[in-house]
């Protein structure tokens, strides 16, 4: 096992995508890295829900549905795993356990927690609800970006100049508009896959660090 230096704060970074619509979204894909306050990878895993990816009819509501070749070459060529949602939730479990993490991450976190909670309930009937233990605290990389990248006048010429405003002249924050801001490429697209998302938003999060500004970034604590 790992020794694990425990002077860090460790922290689950994750992302998902999931099919069944938005309000009622069931996550097919999972990614996640532990990290440190800096941002710094120590572990990353990437799994597929057997649950809701064999699930055809379900897994055809995907937005993504036609990545559904893809991840099965990917699995086909041991790419990618493919567990149970028990097994997955078993497995982050045993991360959260051996890293003494007490913060779950994500960009837009209120829907990528909602969904596994989402998940959970669906496949025990409700007898669980919540996906990760409690005691655990939610921050949300959207929230830092507003706080201290939303802020930049450089941000809001980048999204005037490109389009990136909404109707009510609302600066977009999505992950795909802050990396192309960060690393300068504008022609980014980002992969919408679980692991691979990750990866960017880890940017995102490390960029706001160094900024070293106030900034919002606690969803909630349960």
């Amino acid at each position: 096992m790992q020794k694990i230096d425990k002077r860090h704060h460790y922290i689950i970074q994750l992302d998902t995508e999931t099919a069944n619509g938005l309000e009622d979204a069931l996550p097919y894909d999972i990614g996640y890295a532990v990290i440190d306050t800096n941002g710094k990878i120590y572990l990353t895993r990437s799994f597929i829900n057997a649950d809701i990816f064999y699930y055809r009819a379900l897994m055809n509501t995907a937005y993504y549905a036609n990545k559904i070749p893809m991840y099965e070459k990917d699995i086909a060529e041991g790419k990618r795993i493919v567990k149970s949602m028990y097994e997955i939730r078993e497995q982050i479990k045993a991360d959260i356990k051996q890293y003494q993490v007490d913060t779950v991450i994500a960009h837009n976190a209120r829907f990528d927690i909602k969904a596994l909670n989402n998940l959970i309930r669906y496949r025990t009937a409700s007898k669980f609800r919540y996906f990760f233990p409690k005691g655990i605290e939610v921050w949300d990389t959207m929230l830092m970006a507003r706080s201290v990248i939303g802020k930049m006048p450089t941000y809001q010429k980048y999204c005037i100049k490109n389009g990136y405003v909404y109707g009510n002249n609302q600066l977009r924050m999505t992950a795909e508009i802050l990396y192309r801001f960060i690393s300068k490429d504008k022609n980014f697209i980002e992969n919408h896959t679980g692991l691979e998302d990750v990866m960017i938003e880890n940017e995102i999060y490390k960029y706001c660090k160094k900024q070293h500004k106030k900034m919002n970034k606690v969803l909630y604590a349960r």
